[in-house]
């Protein structure tokens, strides 16, 4: 058993469907001082998000079409760092109206997406079918 109860409260399982939020900066892209991934995740926190996750690339290329890896003699801040979060539509539109209020320029995608926690108590697995029409919010 974990050490917490990953399990949904009653009152979230009617919020099971919402979206994929990933936003893209670079590496040594700062904002207010601190490095702006960091900066993101703090105010994601700050509105409620329920959890939010930074990664570093390893390679990619961008608009410019400018491959970059991860070498020991690259330059820091050349590479993206991916910042992702499953939220509800209104919670997507709060980080993305906040972002777009500090003047932080970025790329993000916006995924629908449909999520839920796996209940080892259950008798039945979760299903990735669509749930029947009586059942969809």
């Amino acid at each position: 058993m974990p050490p917490y109860d990953c399990r949904p409260r009653a009152d979230e399982l009617a919020h099971m469907q919402g979206s994929f939020l990933r936003l893209y900066v670079h590496e040594g892209q700062r904002h207010r001082g601190r490095p702006a991934w960091e900066w993101l995740l703090e105010q994601a926190n700050k509105l409620g998000i329920r959890g939010g996750s930074a990664f570093r690339a390893m390679a990619g290329f961008g608009r410019h079409h400018k491959l970059t890896e991860a070498k020991f003699f690259e330059l820091a801040g050349a590479l993206a760092v991916e910042v992702e979060f499953i939220v509800t539509e209104g919670e997507a539109q709060q980080l993305l109206n906040l972002i777009h209020h500090e003047k932080i320029p970025l790329f993000y995608a916006h995924i629908p997406a449909r999520f839920g926690v796996i209940d080892p108590d259950s008798s039945e697995p979760p299903s990735i079918a669509d749930p029947p029409i009586a059942q969809r919010p």
